[in-house]
């Protein structure tokens, strides 16, 4: 892996794991503090905060595809992953596993 990818890699590492962790914020936290506790700041906030990093997920999986050369199954699941409640973590396992390095 070249240094080019390997910038690319790390940076949609990071960005996955931070957009998989507030969402998982959203549903688990924030969520219950808006239904059970009549507190609805904390979806705001926080839905706010993981609109701006699902975007931005979005945005970084189609140049990081490119650059590691993903096949269109693999960036479908990338794709996919946003939008389920731990698939961030589960694409990442699975894209370690298959480059066979830690980023």
């Amino acid at each position: 892996m070249n240094n080019s990818q390997l910038k690319w890699a790390k940076r949609f590492k990071w960005i996955s794991l931070a957009e998989g962790l507030s969402f998982l914020l959203l549903l688990g936290i924030a969520m219950p503090l808006k239904y059970g506790f009549d507190m609805p700041l904390a979806v705001k906030y926080l839905g706010w905060v993981h609109g701006a990093l699902f975007v931005v997920y979005i945005y970084v999986v189609f140049p990081t595809a490119l650059s590691l050369k993903w096949s269109f199954s693999r960036t479908f699941f990338a794709l996919v992953a946003a939008v389920l409640p731990f698939g961030p973590f589960i694409f990442d396992r699975n894209l370690n596993k298959s480059q066979q390095t830690k980023f």
